[in-house]
């Protein structure tokens, strides 16, 4: 039934079969384009609630002290070789990762999803993704490392660039105007959320979260290691945002899941983890700062048959218990201890708890 208001000696009619064709018109992709960007009505109510518990856990690098970080690294006692390249590591490889994380959700996936709300959440993800780059920054110049270090890292270093290749290829074949009516072209956006969600933040991050929160442990870097726990947060909503948004998709599209499709993305897992290993065998001495390679390995198994498993896909491996339970006790940020005062505060713009979930990790 329309609703009428009189307001001034003017009628007007509103109609609500309108708004019900608008709710039924949004989709992931090809659903009612409009330039208002209105939000309501809301479809995808899970990412309106994402958007906000996101917004919520904000955080800014210049509130984490690094004064203690400062004394350690100049110290000639306090940390070791091992301990230095750990951390230069950390920030070479994540300065270019975070970049190409959050290019590839303003440019790809972004521009290509038609649902205002989910669009709402995407630019709340690459504004995260902008935080941590700028957090790295604030590492840089607190430590004083020449950030031509960081950078010739990310070129020099043969195996953090084939982790990015890995990546930036599946970004690259998205680049283009392409009808998303076909199936072969759902299937290529379907894969690049697969992809950057799962394998890159779900699975190829956590090798050197793992290094440098196993520092932290040890009472090396508190800044630091105090930063990578606020990313590591708002990674475990990054991956749950583009783990849903994929299986909506699917759910919209059942033309994309067949089982090659599956079988591919389970073949991108795999090279994921190879590549992942790799890296940590050829830059992180595990062994130095007391983890088993072997664990760790193990781990990164763990971890991509989780993100595996949140899709609906078959596992890499038998059932797996988590080798580094600490990690999890170490993402969750209920309370934090004040550096200098040693009280306990809530970093958190609501006083609700707002965290990821502790068995992603």
């Amino acid at each position: 039934m329309n609703k009428e208001y009189t307001i001034g000696g003017r009628t007007f009619v509103l109609d609500p079969k309108k708004a019900e064709a608008a709710l039924s018109a949004k989709r992931v992709i090809n659903g009612r384009e409009t330039m208002t960007f209105n939000l309501l009505p809301l479809r995808y109510q899970w990412a309106y609630d994402l958007y906000k518990t996101m917004k919520a856990n904000h955080w800014e690098p210049e509130d984490v002290p690094m004064g203690k970080d400062q004394e350690q690294w100049v110290s000639p006692t306090a940390l070791t070789d091992v301990d230095r390249w750990i951390i230069r590591m950390g920030i070479g490889y994540f300065s270019a990762a975070e970049g190409i994380v959050g290019d590839n959700i303003l440019h790809v996936v972004r521009e290509a999803v038609t649902a205002s709300e989910l669009k709402l959440v995407l630019g709340r993800h690459a504004h995260e993704e902008n935080i941590h780059a700028d957090s790295l920054l604030y590492m840089i110049s607190s430590l004083g490392i020449n950030p031509h270090e960081c950078e010739a890292m990310f070129e020099d270093v043969a195996t953090i660039r084939k982790k990015n290749e890995f990546v930036t290829g599946v970004s690259q074949a998205l680049r283009r105007d392409l009808d998303w009516t076909k199936t072969e072209n759902k299937q290529l956006l379907a894969k690049n959320i697969f992809v950057f969600g799962q394998c890159m933040e779900g699975t190829q991050f956590y090798g050197l979260f793992g290094m440098v929160l196993s520092l932290y442990r040890q009472g090396k870097f508190p800044g630091i290691g105090q930063m990578f726990r606020y990313t590591l947060r708002d990674e475990s909503n990054h991956i749950e945002l583009f783990r849903q948004l994929l299986m909506d998709m699917i759910e919209e599209n059942p033309d994309i899941w067949t089982a090659e499709f599956r079988a591919e993305l389970r073949g991108l897992m795999k090279t994921a983890v190879e590549l992942e290993k790799e890296f940590i065998s050829d830059c992180l001495p595990v062994n130095s700062v007391g983890l088993s390679l072997a664990e760790f390995n193990t781990y990164i198994d763990y971890i991509a048959d989780r993100r595996l498993e949140g899709c609906g896909l078959e596992t890499l491996n038998p059932p797996i218990s988590n080798p580094l339970p600490w990690l999890a006790e170490l993402i969750d940020m209920k309370k934090e201890q004040n550096f200098f005062e040693g009280r306990v505060t809530e970093y958190q713009k609501t006083g609700a708890l707002i965290s990821g979930n502790d068995d992603d990790l």
